[in-house]
């Protein structure tokens, strides 16, 4: 029965509106502050799209970025229902989705659309748009980078801004992403670091340590924002 309910598409919906008025109701009681825009703005005036880099415990309240640009800005999101849940949950902050994941090497003859995601966000990088990555995700392991967002990087030759995003008040849940579940009346933070370009050619070495760079600044950025608003956990 529990199966068969979450299934359901009136189950689905209400699911999304749910999800949709917490994540409102936590940004609006919320004091918000913004560190590093300037890192935005230059990676911005490259003349190419930006990838911004976040970890998937910190995916709730992602869509609040969408009020610092003008630019399109698209998420990449799972295909599965949980994926379509959250694209309606939180499409009226005017996010656009591309949809697809990495595959899973248990199942390697199941396609998740992941080369259609990589052309898509390609293409929308090479006309300038912003493109959202959580780059430990969607199945982990948690605050640990996969290559997927580098070679995205080298291919489309946007810069890769990692971004934190951290509030006073909520709870840090015992899920392989250690996702943060924000709690209205608090104060909210987004810090950006500085962007990290990815060299057009790049051996097997260079690769894994651009790799571990970004793993390294978006642990920095995400302590940085934690202690900006007071989170000790």
């Amino acid at each position: 029965m529990l199966k068969r309910l979450a299934k359901s598409a009136i189950v689905a919906r209400l699911a999304s509106w749910l999800i949709g008025v917490y994540i409102r109701l936590v940004h609006k009681t919320s004091r918000w502050e913004v560190k590093g825009l300037e890192h935005f703005e230059k990676a911005a005036s490259e003349g190419k799209g930006v990838i911004l880099a976040f970890w998937h415990g910190r995916l709730l309240m992602a869509p609040t970025i969408r009020d610092y640009t003008d630019k399109r800005v698209f998420m990449l999101i799972s295909s599965h229902r949980d994926g379509e849940i959250i694209a309606n949950a939180v499409r009226s902050y005017g996010l656009e989705f591309i949809r697809g994941s990495a595959a899973n090497p248990n199942k390697p003859g199941k396609n998740k659309g992941g080369a259609s995601a990589i052309l898509q966000m390609t293409t929308a990088l090479n006309e300038g748009h912003v493109v959202c990555v959580t780059p430990d995700g969607p199945r982990g392991p948690g605050e640990k980078v996969q290559k997927g967002i580098i070679r995205l990087a080298q291919q489309s030759g946007a810069s890769i801004l990692p971004v934190a995003i951290s509030l006073s008040h909520g709870r840090k849940m015992g899920s392989w992403d250690r996702f943060l579940l924000a709690a209205p009346f608090s104060r909210g933070v987004q810090v950006g670091g500085a962007p990290i370009k990815i060299p057009k050619e790049i051996d097997a070495e260079a690769l894994e340590s651009a790799r571990l760079t970004l793993e390294k600044a978006l642990l920095d950025v995400t302590q940085r924002a934690d202690a900006l608003v007071g989170r000790t956990d």
